[in-house]
């Protein structure tokens, strides 16, 4: 029984190891960090983005291993979903940016006047797309 037990803790460990290691890679690779701390000119703050990062998984893989449920009020979810979002929005932006998909897209298919209403549609129909899920398949 010891030894299973340490057996699952091994490979719990090496998944955790894997996982946290692919997606420090990925935040990496792609920057995300310091082209935040670009964009917002904060400069001075960077350690804080750091380990508000580090933080935020540390705490919330916690929540997520013990299933604890935050209970809040309404406006409160809804702003954490916002700022949940926003991170999701910039990961994926970063993703699109680091690959140049839009330029080499733009260039291709020679819809250059069209650019603005193509950032439009995709920004709004991920904001529609994520109310429709919220508020139709998880609140019914």
């Amino acid at each position: 029984m010891v030894l299973h037990n340490l057996l699952l803790i091994f490979l719990g460990l090496a998944g955790g190891f894997a996982v946290g290691s692919g997606f420090v890679a990925f935040i990496t690779v792609l920057g995300i960090v310091p082209r935040l701390v670009q964009l917002s000119k904060t400069g001075k703050m960077i350690h804080l983005y750091e380990y508000g990062i580090v933080l935020g998984v540390v705490l919330f893989t916690w929540f997520d291993l013990r299933g604890w449920v935050i209970e809040a009020p309404v406006f409160i979810t809804a702003f954490l979903g916002l700022l949940t979002g926003m991170f999701v929005g910039m990961l994926a932006a970063a993703l699109a940016e680091v690959l140049n998909v839009l330029p080499i897209m733009v260039k291709r298919l020679h819809i250059q006047d069209y650019l603005l209403y193509i950032l439009m549609a995709m920004a709004l129909g991920k904001i529609f797309g994520s109310l429709f899920q919220w508020l139709i398949f998880q609140v019914w």
